[in-house]
């Protein structure tokens, strides 16, 4: 009898490195047809590609909502997929949008802390995507936080409580 058990081989630094030059390569052309001039910095940590990009002035604050760079990151990942016949797990952060982004969710789990406190015995997020809640379940860690998430889909979302 076989199973049929998929393995899951982690890609090798050299790959995400690859990764890294195929998004760059791509978000390249799309700050072109843009006319945006900005700098690309690349980076492989926790197992993930990691492309920044950064500009001067304010040429990058359309691109730098949350849902905007969620969406740039998906079509750069599917270019990166395209082009090396991998899925990518690549983290894009546009003109610094992840910092700000973990700040509010560092504020959202503090909010719910605060509940805790006043005697809720769990308080619940709104949905966020999987790297978001993975921020959250660190953050709430740090802070002595037991955090789960339920749902399915887009309205997956975390639920803190104390230990």
């Amino acid at each position: 009898m076989t199973d049929n058990v998929t393995e899951t081989v982690e890609p090798t630094v050299a790959e995400l490195e690859n990764e890294g030059d195929v998004a760059a390569d791509y978000l390249e052309e799309l700050l072109d047809i843009a006319d945006i001039d900005g700098d690309l910095n690349l980076d492989v940590r926790q197992g993930r590609a990691y492309v920044s990009v950064e500009a001067e002035g304010d040429g990058l604050s359309l691109l730098s909502a949350p849902d905007t760079v969620q969406a740039l990151q998906e079509l750069t990942r599917l270019a990166v997929q395209s082009k090396t016949g991998s899925f990518s797990r690549l983290i894009l952060d546009v003109g610094g949008s992840r910092d700000t982004r973990r700040r509010q969710l560092e504020t959202l789990v503090n909010a719910a802390a605060a509940k805790l406190d006043e005697g809720a015995s769990q308080a619940s997020l709104p949905a966020m995507s999987s790297y978001e809640r993975k921020l959250v379940h660190d953050i709430a860690a740090d802070q002595g936080l037991v955090s789960e998430s339920y749902g399915e889909g887009a309205d997956r979302h975390t639920v803190l409580r104390r230990r």
